[in-house]
């Protein structure tokens, strides 16, 4: 197949940005049906997959619908318009929700039950119970409520986004008809529309009795005792709705003399962002639904009805109940054997460089460096890019107490972290406060690269030690992400990593590096020319690419031409994928596979054949536009021999025998489970990790 001079708009030659997210995360959803996760993992991945879903919404979808309000739409890489992608989310998100639905009902809850572990409705408890719930509600919860009535005096009420509320009709006593009447505008007499919203700080599950076996539904408590809120009043039925608002949060950086201060503005107005979606219960009158769409000005296909409980990563509480028994069994894996011996960490990276394969590589292994660094007497300077932190991090404790030491200590912290911003705020200030030089990032650039540098002074030699990573410097989430790491002393990465500090704190100019690919810089350029340089080998060339997304049309375009010279391509790719593999002429010897699993599959890795002098490098880009071109990014490559091996067969090819959790892309964007052949060992990668870790 000729291709032509551009692929873009092209829906043969490129998948929708927007509907392979939805596949990905129907792919999470498979994973609560699977049953040989025990049974507290698979409710977790019913939660993650709700927590997916609002995020998609309060960025994409809002993104899609600003496009439309600001007539400057423009097409997707398939050729799409914003109101068709809509119209085809829309489509195709009900039956994902209503297979949610059913995986909840018919196979958790039932199984939670078989457990000890109950969610009640109130008339299933006793009079007792119902006694001492009523008690409960009167002490914790009555006196947090504010009921908002809309008449002519009470304009509709604002419903912040994510919050869970009530809605009901409420009118005098004397009124026998107002539970049936339709939702009164506020002009008008009669009963009125009122919205209660759940209090956040009352737990969502509310324990029954002493133990941790039994809860209720906290709308359900407030619903049975609604009347102590409206004494003399008759009120309807109460209904749950939810609303999700635009949380995109847009910097104009050029006019904002103080990131800092205009972040925590913009912060602050996220709560006000347009409503974009419109979650309610089936059970919801169609006139409450229509008034409810209408104050909110969405339209019908804004809304989506729900049979089960809204808001349904609220149940990961349940999570944290002192069950193991159905909780996958905690890693315990030791420190990499160059690690493990009583030395100074210093002088073993100073003899070989040491891979990490988190969270198969214990994180204390970075924390041990960074505190190490903090305290050693002969570490001069510390300087690390904070992207997501975690909001009790240990690796800033370790920073602001290097510069109580008089090291000379620089972080770059990225305010624009989507939904980190409140987090590194409050670290900023923190490090700025403990003498910390602290550097917001870039104008027009997102810094996402994952790097710390320590010099240390060593006799009359100043030598410099980095670590690399494919993810944040956060412990609590490099026990769920999967993350590979280096630790070097090489000289001359420590000479770009150097460059490229001057490049974040100084806005330097730096335009080339001697090892590492950076981008805005270098990265796409050189990626281009490595899977050209192996489309130059043809049929002897190989390629693998593990990634999280794959969106950038230069990069497919140039896999596409590798593939038409017969290189052998296989890609990893965890979300997005608008590579379409498979075609014959166009695509034939490209394979995508995709895993969901456990753990969060996060590493970025690339193996180039280069006709037997094999090169793989890592680092925190994937292969997209935004991370080629308005991020910086750093990929670096792996020198030692030994340690290529290990990356090659030891994680690659294992990741590409898997045939548990792996799913193929096929060639009409759908996925499909690779399963064992008869005969065929079974290889769940991730499994195979935590017994040789690397």
């Amino acid at each position: 197949m000729d291709l032509p001079a551009s692929i873009l708009h092209r829906r043969d030659l490129l998948f929708n940005r927007e509907l392979s997210w939805l596949e990905f995360n129907r792919r999470v959803l498979e994973e609560a049906h699977d049953d040989t996760h025990p049974l507290l993992e698979r409710l977790k991945f019913i939660a993650i997959f709700s927590s997916n879903l609002d995020e998609f919404f309060m960025i994409r979808v809002a993104g899609l619908k600003n496009e439309i309000d600001e007539d400057d739409a423009d097409p997707s890489l398939d050729g799409m318009m914003p109101d068709e992608q809509l119209r085809e989310i829309s489509r195709r998100l009900r039956p994902l929700l209503a297979d949610q639905t059913a995986c909840l009902r018919h196979e958790i809850v039932p199984r939670l039950e078989a457990n000890g572990i109950r969610l009640a409705s109130l008339a299933q408890l006793s009079a007792a119970e119902r006694v001492t719930l009523t008690a409960y509600f009167i002490e914790n919860v009555f006196p947090v409520l504010t009921p908002q009535a809309v008449d002519p005096a009470h304009p509709f009420p604002y419903v912040s986004s994510l919050s869970l509320n009530l809605g009901l009709m409420v009118g005098p006593d004397d009124d026998a008809g107002a539970a049936g009447k339709a939702v009164s505008r506020p002009t008008d007499s009669g009963p009125r529309f009122v919205r209660i919203k759940l209090p956040p700080a009352v737990p969502r599950l509310v324990p029954v009795g002493d133990g941790q076996t039994r809860y209720v539904f906290l709308e359900d408590l407030i619903v049975a005792n609604a009347g102590k809120l409206f004494p003399g009043m008759h009120i309807s039925q109460c209904h749950a709705f939810r609303v999700t608002r635009d949380a995109d949060i847009e910097i104009l950086e050029d006019e904002a003399g103080d990131l800092l201060r205009v972040m925590e503005q913009r912060l602050r107005r996220r709560r006000f962002g347009e409503a974009v979606r419109l979650e309610v219960a089936t059970t919801m009158p169609a006139g409450m639904v229509d008034y409810l769409t209408a104050s909110l000005e969405l339209t019908t296909d804004d809304v989506y009805a729900v049979e089960a409980p809204l808001c349904l990563r609220d149940l990961m509480a349940l999570y944290d109940l002192p069950r193991p028994d159905l909780r996958d069994t905690p890693l315990s894996l030791p420190l990499p054997a160059p690690l493990a011996k009583k030395e100074c960490v210093f002088d073993v990276i100073r003899r070989q460089d040491i891979l990490l394969h988190h969270p198969y590589t214990p994180y204390s292994a970075v924390t041990d460096f960074i505190n190490t660094a903090a305290t050693d007497p002969d570490v001069l300077a510390l300087k690390m890019c904070l992207y997501r932190t975690g909001q009790h991090s240990p690796v800033v404790q370790a920073l602001m107490e290097a510069s109580a030491r008089g090291k000379q200590v620089a972080v770059l912290v990225e305010l624009k972290a989507r939904f980190e911003e409140e987090n590194n705020i409050a670290w900023a200030r923190q490090l700025e406060r403990a003498g910390v030089h602290v550097v917001y990032g870039l104008l027009g650039l997102k810094t996402h690269c994952k790097v710390a540098l320590v010099v240390r002074r060593e006799g009359h030699l100043l030598r410099r030690y980095v670590h690399l990573a494919t993810g944040n410097y956060n412990p609590t989430t490099a026990r769920i992400y999967t993350d590979v790491g280096l630790f070097t002393a090489d000289p001359e990465i420590g000479a770009d990593a150097t460059d490229l500090f001057n490049f974040l704190t100084g806005y330097s100019r730096q335009q080339s590096y001697r090892r590492l690919l950076v981008a805005p810089v270098n990265l796409a350029e050189r990626t281009l020319q490595l899977i050209g340089r192996e489309a130059g080998h043809g049929r002897s060339g190989r390629i693998i690419a593990k990634m999280n997304s794959l969106t950038d049309t230069q990069l497919i375009r140039a896999l596409y031409e590798a593939s038409q010279a017969g290189v052998s391509i296989d890609l990893i790719v965890r979300g997005i994928c608008c590579l379409r593999p498979g075609v014959a002429g166009l695509s034939e010897t490209i394979r995508v596979i995709s895993i969901v699993g456990r753990f969060l599959e996060h590493s970025r890795i690339f193996y180039f054949a280069n006709g037997g002098a094999d090169e793989i490098y890592f680092g925190s880009a994937d292969w997209m536009s935004r991370n080629l071109e308005h991020r910086v990014e750093v990929v670096a490559p792996i020198d030692d021999g030994s340690l290529r091996r290990k990356l090659k067969e030891d994680v690659l090819d294992v990741y590409l025998r898997d045939n548990v959790k792996a799913r193929r892309l096929l060639p009409d964007g759908t996925y499909e489970r690779i399963r064992s052949r008869e005969g065929e060992q079974e290889v769940d990668s991730q499994r195979a990790f935590a017994g040789h870790p690397v």
